[in-house]
């Protein structure tokens, strides 16, 4: 069982991480889902990224980091591609801002409910196993947590799952703001 579990948050890890960051240097305030589920199983996902930002130290690392930002993740067919590798068709993305903080939203349809960061049907439920340190801000499912991990739990009949999970706190002055280099 651990090493199912371990699997999945690695899943999550790499899915959030691969979606924001190409060089790791891109952060977010705190990131949501909402999942509609078709009947056959398959379905669309709607996330959205709140307050992006960079942690680069130096300008050479910032000018990388919106490359990646706004030529690679948010215009290029080479992210499509690499993003369907995972199951996701990404069929809208956008970002935009909201007084002065830079926000994204990725939709993306699926055949398998896995592709969402790794949420499990099983047994007439759905689950996303988180690690044990993750903030749920919000969910429509039901918190419940272990020694070892976290999860959030849905009934399987449930044609909406929501989630939204803190990700970063940032301290004043140590992280860059991208929002003045949204270009529309």
């Amino acid at each position: 069982m651990k090493k199912g579990i371990m699997m999945n948050l690695i899943k999550v890890i790499i899915g959030v991480v691969f979606i924001l960051s190409f060089s790791g240097c891109l952060l977010f305030h705190k990131i949501s889902y909402d999942v509609q589920i078709e009947e056959n199983g398959r379905g669309t996902a709607t996330v959205v990224f709140s307050d992006i930002r960079s942690d680069a130290r130096s300008d050479n690392e910032f000018e990388e980091d919106k490359r990646n930002l706004f030529e690679y993740i948010y215009k290029s067919d080479d992210f499509i591609t690499e993003i369907k590798k995972e199951g996701k068709n990404v069929v809208e993305r956008e970002l935009f801002v909201v007084e002065d903080t830079l926000k994204g939203k990725a939709v993306f349809k699926f055949s398998n409910i896995n592709a969402v960061e790794g949420i499990v049907s099983e047994d007439g439920f759905f689950y996303l196993t988180l690690p044990v340190e993750d903030s749920v801000i919000s969910t429509n499912g039901e918190i419940i947590q272990s020694k070892g991990y976290k999860r959030i739990l849905w009934d399987g009949k449930l044609k909406n799952l929501y989630f939204e999970i803190y990700s970063t706190d940032f301290a004043e002055g140590k992280n860059r703001k991208l929002n003045e280099f949204l270009k529309e």
